[in-house]
């Protein structure tokens, strides 16, 4: 009787392998909407034109203006997503190697107030 307690092997590999296809859409870094990347709340994400070689060039003010989409210490690229290490250590997602960032003046997800800014800020697709 204390047998037929036990998961088979087939439930708990079926098991891992929902909990990970679970925790990896949880941890993708950002998502299309309405063809546009945004992040997991639905804000839109920008690339900077001045970001050159994989690295940020949006640090110290620039930075408070255009959040960075951070990345965990622990994130790992995959395909098109990887991650630049920042000015300050932090890690920042790339989306086919350009930096993404957030505008503070965007208020509400689908605002695209940032989009063409100063001709060098631009939506990400």
């Amino acid at each position: 009787m204390i047998r037929s307690l036990r998961p088979s092997l087939a439930v708990l590999a079926v098991l891992a392998v929902s909990t990970h296809a679970a925790t990896a859409a949880a941890q993708a870094p950002a998502k299309m909407t309405d063809g546009v990347l945004t992040n997991a709340a639905g804000m839109t994400l920008y690339t900077f034109d001045k970001d050159a070689g994989g690295k940020s060039a949006c640090n110290g003010p620039c930075a408070a203006n255009w959040p960075p989409l951070t990345a965990g210490a622990d994130a790992k690229s995959s395909g098109d997503w990887t991650t630049v290490t920042r000015d300050d250590g932090t890690k920042q997602w790339a989306y086919k190697g350009k930096p993404l960032y957030l505008w503070a003046k965007d208020q509400k997800p689908g605002d695209k107030t940032g989009d063409n800014f100063n001709n060098v800020w631009h939506v990400a697709k």
